[in-house]
């Protein structure tokens, strides 16, 4: 007998809904509990505000305050942000917010660690000369404190003298100072003498592990003579840390410890005036971190010692003499290298061990371990290209010769780079085999700029066994010179508000140029009102000077400079006539800089540069007065003859960087400030010796490359853009300027395509 057709239609939907039964129930399940949880917690929080209203015992007491409209009251340490609306009173005249020199200012942020060296008239040509040069460069700031200075200060030192070479009067006179000008910049101030070693690297690491909001002094503990068992001073030939919290605690009370406390050490003295009005003594060891030092005995060999307090050390007290200080230095320097290479091994060890479990697996693991691996170009025009040399020649030279000397920094990378090998393939096969060196028979190597430089050699080596046997061999090895860490070079602060004095030499070829050049500074500077001024520099030939009463061959331009100071009444625009057959670019300068102040920034110009505002900003922000000069490489448009050939019409002067290419072999724009090329042609003058016809050979750069000790910046500049013109290349100067006058007309005539095209299109119209 068939079943009923209901039955049927129910067995049908529960066979369909049993997968979904479990997710249902479980649904069900929790969200009745949740609702039990909810009620549950409403009714006991309401039994204990309950309860908390109606009791006055001490758990009543411990209740939170909260202030009347629901926020957190002054003993809630749950702090919420809220918004603080802005008002400005309409009835006050509004005030321009002056905002700081550097982000890091108006934040608060501090650097972390100053230093202090005590030194003394008669230590500061020894002790402290041996300080600086060992750890002074590792520490981001270092002054050195006096109470008088001999006659001369030694180089790269900054010095503090205060006039009195009473210990008690030197410590106070310091603490004042460090207050005064650097009590707001650092969080932590190292106070130290001058025949006290310091582990630099280990001190900075000391301070990053403090914390800065409470009062610090550390040291080495010392009890004071006959005073209290549990009061300590920090013996100040260890040095000792102080915190920025104590140091500004302390100094509105350094005149009363001056008056009031008396001792013979300066260390005894600050301790005992920290103790008296702050009640903070000097400890060994704060929040984990111990301030290690050791003691110094007579005639110490530190290469023999192996205590591990002597290893651990952050200082070392009393070296007494300069040589010590030096060997204390080689002797940390070691161990901390010792160290750095353990902690790679250590690292690259671990990077083994969990390449297994990555994604790529053991494919994944790079040479050597722990670098990035090698850039992957994704076109031809990617590919980085490696340089060929030997141990005598190198065969990309910065000049673009084929072949040339290797010298100088190169030669001691190629010979630095061999030892390096030799080293570890001895230190790899040996005592089996050890390796000499015959001969490098190639070497190449490339900057890959994702991780460092890459060394390929292939070395005929000679292989000596332990039993005496040798065998000459070739081997290949790769090495790489891995990227260190990036530090940023401090530079002195500059604005842009600087006036910029345009100078512009001028010659009878160039005056087709001079009216495009006149309308562009007035449209990009005048018309802006930027801060720039323009002096024209008229060249006569003596030809032309002799019948400039009768035919100017510059009236047109100075007609042209008459309609400008006319449109424009308060600007002047003057010009300096100079009789000359070789227009020398120093002998000029020397004829403009003596018209000007010392601190003029000149920018030196040509009659084809297009000014704009953009790269009078980069003139002023890269040239530093007493630092460094700028040597801009112009774009250089290709002629529009060869590039367009009538086909399509030049691009418009909008474009970023039209058909052309950034002329190398052109120096004629600079920028630079008046005071540092009087400086250097001071030095110029003296090595010539009253030579003019050296000057002939020279350009300003030259000037500064060779007499100025400057940086100098030479940077691609897109925003210097000159239009095609032949330049006219004068055969009577030097050799040297001439071949580049003819080179750059040469590579600025069009690329290799574009001159490929005109030949070919030469070729056919003559075949037909």
């Amino acid at each position: 007998v068939a079943p009923p057709v209901p039955a049927m239609r129910l067995a049908a939907l529960l066979a369909a809904l049993r997968p979904v039964l479990p997710l249902v129930l479980g649904l069900s399940l929790g969200c009745s509990l949740s609702l039990l949880r909810a009620s549950w917690s409403q009714s006991g929080a309401e039994e204990q505000c309950l309860g908390a209203a109606g009791r006055t015992g001490p758990l009543g007491g411990a209740a939170r305050p909260e202030a009347a409209d629901g926020r957190p009251g002054p003993g809630h340490e749950d702090f919420r942000p809220r918004i603080v609306p802005y008002y400005r009173d309409p009835n006050k005249p509004y005030k321009k917010v002056l905002r700081t020199r550097y982000i890091q200012t108006e934040l608060g942020f501090h650097e972390r660690l100053f230093v202090a060296v005590l030194t003394s008239k008669a230590t500061l040509n020894t002790l402290a000369v041996a300080v600086n040069k060992t750890v002074a460069h590792h520490f981001p700031r270092l002054l050195y404190f006096t109470g008088l200075r001999s006659a001369k200060v030694p180089h790269g030192m900054v010095l503090v003298a205060h006039g009195d070479e009473r210990p008690i009067w030197l410590m106070y006179e310091t603490m004042n100072y460090i207050h005064q000008h650097f009590g707001s910049d650092y969080d932590w101030f190292y106070v130290m003498q001058d025949d006290t070693y310091a582990q630099a690297e280990q001190v900075k690491v000391l301070v990053t592990h403090l914390s800065i909001n409470q009062d610090v002094y550390l040291g080495r503990a010392e009890e004071f003579i006959g005073g209290d068992e549990q009061a300590r001073y920090c013996h100040g030939g260890f040095g000792y840390l102080i915190s920025r919290s104590l140091l500004l605690k302390l100094h509105p009370h350094l005149d009363s410890c001056r008056n009031e406390i008396l001792s013979v050490r300066p260390d005894e003295w600050l301790g005992r005036c920290i103790i008296d009005f702050l009640g903070i003594t000097c400890v060994s060891q704060l929040q984990g971190q111990q301030y290690h030092t050791y003691e110094l005995a007579k005639n110490t060999e530190p290469e023999k010692e192996e205590e591990e307090e002597f290893q651990a050390a952050l200082a070392v007290h009393p070296v007494s003499d300069v040589t010590l200080m030096y060997r204390l230095h080689k002797h940390f320097s070691r161990i901390q290298l010792d160290r750095a290479y353990q902690e790679i091994q250590d690292l690259q060890m671990q990077i083994r061990n969990l390449t297994s479990l990555t994604p790529a697996g053991e494919a994944g693991l790079t040479w050597p371990v722990g670098i990035n691996a090698p850039f992957l170009p994704k076109s031809r025009f990617e590919v980085i290209s490696w340089d060929y040399f030997t141990e005598q020649h190198l065969f990309s030279c910065p000049d673009g010769s084929p072949k040339c000397e290797l010298s100088g920094a190169s030669k001691a990378d190629v010979s630095e780079i061999i030892e390096s090998a030799l080293e570890q393939l001895n230190s790899r096969y040996q005592p089996l085999l050890r390796f000499s060196k015959r001969q490098l028979l190639n070497g190449y190597r490339r900057f890959d700029p994702t991780r460092g430089m890459e060394y390929t050699l292939d070395l005929l080596l000679e292989a000596v066994t332990q039993k005496g046997h040798s065998h000459v061999l070739a081997k290949r090895v790769s090495l790489v010179r891995p990227l260190s860490k990036v530090e940023i070079i401090p530079m002195p602060y500059v604005t842009e508000a600087t006036r910029v004095q345009l100078v512009l030499p001028l010659t009878v070829q160039d005056l087709d140029f001079v009216a495009n050049f006149l309308d562009m500074f007035a449209m990009n500077t005048l018309d802006t009102h930027d801060n720039a001024l323009l002096t024209l520099l008229f060249i006569y030939h003596p030809y032309d000077a002799q019948r400039v009463s009768q035919v100017d061959v510059f009236a047109g331009v100075k007609a042209m400079v008459g309609e400008l100071e006319k449109r424009y009444a308060e600007v002047k625009i003057p010009w300096i006539s100079v009789k000359t057959e070789v227009p020398s670019q120093v002998k000029l300068m020397d004829i403009v800089s003596k018209k000007h102040p010392v601190d003029t920034l000149f920018f030196l110009a040509s009659v084809w540069t297009e000014i704009n505002m953009e790269f009078l900003n980069r003139c002023r922000m890269n040239t530093i007065s007493n630092w460094q000069v700028f040597f801009p490489v112009h774009f250089q448009e290709f002629n529009p003859a060869l590039v367009y050939r009538g086909e399509q019409t030049a691009s418009s002067s909008t474009d970023f960087l039209r058909d052309g290419h950034f002329d190398r072999h052109s120096f004629a724009e600079a920028c630079f400030y008046n005071s540092d090329y009087m400086t250097a042609r001071t030095k110029l003058a003296a090595d010539i010796l009253d030579r003019d016809e050296v000057l002939e050979s020279m350009e300003v750069f030259d000037v500064f490359l060779h007499y100025s000790g400057l940086h100098l910046f030479r940077a691609v500049e897109p925003g210097l853009v000159q239009k095609y013109a032949l330049r006219s290349c004068n055969p009577r100067l030097s050799e040297e300027l001439y071949h580049r006058c003819v080179l750059s007309n040469l590579e600025g005539l069009a690329s290799r395509s574009h001159l490929a095209m005109a030949l070919f299109e030469q070729e056919q119209a003559n075949s037909t």
